[in-house]
């Protein structure tokens, strides 16, 4: 018996039938009694939309609640998407981490936590952890195919870009390039994670699914540029895995690599950042690519970020003040 057999069921009720044809919205709720409701609970906002025996797809935003270009075209595409248009059936869940998407916030008010480091959760432990085991034991095992959006939500900015990770599974990877490819953002990446420990990702892949995220930006807000590019490439993933009718409307994309923990830079000081290059800008190694003024008194130095290899800015830290250890700049490698 393995240690996932001896937990307890999970404490989330759905609202909706994931084997019924047709469109439903519901809820999945989460018993959280509090200060305000005794017998309160936390309604995240799911949709189904089913038609057949055909493949599965679950796509989410919201994994953490400062980024939004996910939950807009999760929440239109619930609007609007008929099941006579589908071919099996599509799980849309634009929030995981409702109560960190109602605030505003990356983390959990409730409990602080970090939905893309609480993977695979607890049916025993803080909400938090509560929803990502209900995610990893009854969402994930219904899906083939897994979308989950990201931006950089308050503190980091990106190239807009679509990305899978090199794995071990070679059958799995190219799958998940497939895909990347398909979505057809102006950006593809070919993703190293500097900290996979708890993440959604980490756990859909270990499953066998095939699984692609997103960068579209950042800064805790969205553009119509990147809900665009949200809303065509979840139409094009739908359409690649055979769920939704019709062809994919391929755009032009540039592929990029994070070869190494290279391609990461971090603040070893507080202060505020001047960002030397924009996004996108080729960068060789060595570069001054930014610089941290130390605020506390005039005529002191700024320390100086240095590219540690050559290829372009593909993100940057956003708001004017750092603290040490902040990631302020990733470099990625065009192919």
């Amino acid at each position: 018996m393995t240690s996932a057999n001896l937990l307890p069921p999970s404490p989330i009720t759905p609202t909706v039938d994931f084997d019924k044809d047709g469109v439903q919205h519901g809820f999945l709720r989460l018993p959280h009694s509090r200060d305000d409701s005794a017998w309160g609970s936390v309604m995240i906002p799911i949709a189904v939309i089913r038609n057949g025996d055909g493949p599965t797809a679950l796509l989410t935003g919201g994994n953490h609640g400062d980024e939004y270009e996910g939950p807009v075209a999760l929440f239109d595409l619930a609007r609007t998407l008929d099941s006579k248009d589908v071919n099996g059936t599509v799980i849309i869940v634009p929030a995981m981490n409702y109560p960190a998407f109602r605030a505003g916030t990356r983390t959990s008010p409730i409990d602080k936590g970090n939905m893309n480091r609480s993977f695979p959760g607890r049916p025993d432990g803080t909400v938090t952890q509560k929803i990502a085991d209900y995610f990893t034991r009854e969402l994930l095992p219904r899906a083939d195919v897994v979308l989950d959006f990201h931006s950089g939500g308050k503190t980091l900015d990106f190239l807009p870009f679509a990305a899978a990770h090199i794995l071990a599974d070679k059958a799995q990877e190219a799958r998940g390039f497939d895909a990347v490819k398909a979505f057809s953002a102006p950006w593809s990446m070919r993703m190293l994670e500097i900290d996979a420990v708890g993440m959604y990702d980490t756990t859909v892949e270990e499953l066998g699914k095939t699984f692609v995220t997103t960068e579209l930006g950042g800064g805790g807000s969205a553009s119509a540029e990147t809900i665009r590019i949200a809303k065509r490439g979840v139409s094009n993933f739908l359409r690649h895995t055979g769920i939704l009718h019709g062809k994919v409307e391929q755009h032009e994309t540039r592929w990029i690599d994070m070869p190494s923990g290279e391609c990461f830079s971090f603040a070893e000081d507080a202060g505020m950042i001047e960002t030397m290059v924009d996004l996108g800008d080729p960068v060789e190694a060595g570069q001054i690519i930014a610089r941290i003024y130390p605020v506390g008194r005039t005529g002191t130095a700024p320390a100086e970020i240095k590219a540690k290899l050559s290829g372009i800015l593909a993100a940057r830290h956003f708001p004017g003040l750092v603290n040490a250890g902040d990631c302020v700049a990733v470099v990625a490698v065009p192919e």
